[in-house]
């Protein structure tokens, strides 16, 4: 029986989150510096003999069995089959290394791959930026849901990248040739700590992306797009790289701003107990409002923040150089 399993990372975005919506940056650009990370989803797909009630089954955190699209209660998935015709005889499983709702792009890690995966069960190759190109148009166009267009392409391509969205539409993805002592580097001072909450980003979302819609967050949007340029520069140069946890600060500060929603009295708690134990900066990854907190700490400070923030849970993570990929293949 043929089976196909897709591997492909979630994504951690340091600067420009808000900038890669449609609504921002088809008046005015936008960019943002993101990092695939070594944390998967896994999609897995093998055909449905035709000897079952149903006609398609997939597995998530429940079983869904089905006879038709329209039954289907997960919504990428479902639109991921209409998007390609598969009307039947399919077998999915989904499987990912943390929490879903989390601020790292899960959702648009399980729609790269699952694409990835279907072409994949079809016999077809697909480019890691067509399948980006069709997981934003199954995600914002399809479902419509409140996502931004750079998820998509992290989790597709992988590596350390600058994301550039033209006025028309275009995405420019580029490699950027940070040495691998700097990375080093930075990859020593971050720590990401899982919150335990878990939320909807489509609903917090909601206020942030009426006031983008109706220019309200222009200004603020605009610093937070040059603070990508700021942030490259840092990691291409040889200054101290704390500042790189200053920039970080400042964007924390500037997206509180975006909404109501983005923090909490808690989480401003949790941020002030971790700057006292030594962070310098860092970001509630995603859409916020929970999900996990990425910060920024000198090596030697590593401890004292764990001590600081007992009710947090460090999750170890590493640099994912590479994109969406077929692990396995059987025919």
């Amino acid at each position: 029986m043929a089976m196909i399993i897709t591997r492909t990372p979630v994504r951690i975005s340091f600067f420009g989150g808000g900038t890669d919506y449609p609504a921002y940056y088809l008046r005015h650009g936008g960019a943002t510096l993101a990092t695939a990370v070594d944390k998967y989803v896994y999609v897995t797909v093998q055909h449905l003999t035709e000897y079952f009630d149903h006609k398609i089954q997939v597995h998530y955190s429940r079983v869904e069995s089905v006879r038709t699209l329209d039954e289907i209660q997960i919504p990428n998935v479902r639109e991921a089959l209409r998007l390609l015709n598969i009307t039947e005889g399919v077998e999915i499983h989904l499987v990912a290394d943390l929490p879903a709702r989390t601020g790292l792009g899960t959702s648009s890690a399980t729609t790269v791959g699952l694409l990835k995966a279907l072409h994949g069960h079809r016999g077809e190759l697909i480019s890691h930026f067509e399948v980006a190109r069709k997981a934003i148009r199954v995600e914002q166009e399809m479902i419509g849901e409140r996502v931004g267009s750079q998820d998509q392409n992290i989790c597709a391509h992988g590596g350390f990248r600058h994301l550039q969205f033209a006025l028309d539409g275009e995405i420019r993805v580029e490699c950027l040739p940070f040495s691998q002592a700097r990375l080093s580097d930075l990859s020593q001072r971050l720590m990401m700590m899982y919150t335990g909450v878990q939320r909807n980003a489509h609903e917090i979302l909601l206020d942030q992306l009426h006031s983008t819609h109706d220019g309200q967050l222009d200004r603020q949007l605009g610093i937070m797009k040059d603070q990508v340029s700021r942030a490259i520069d840092i990691l291409s140069g040889t200054g101290p790289i704390r500042q790189f946890g200053e920039l970080l600060h400042e964007a924390w500060e500037l997206k509180r701003t975006l909404s109501k929603n983005v923090s909490s009295p808690w989480l401003d708690q949790i941020y002030t107990r971790a700057r006292g134990a030594g962070a310098i900066g860092g970001k509630l990854l995603g859409a916020g409002g929970g999900g996990f907190l990425l910060l920024f700490v000198e090596p030697g400070r590593r401890e004292d923040l764990c001590r600081a923030l007992p009710e947090l849970r460090e999750v170890r993570f590493g640099f994912e150089p590479q994109g969406s990929r077929v692990i396995y293949y059987s025919a």
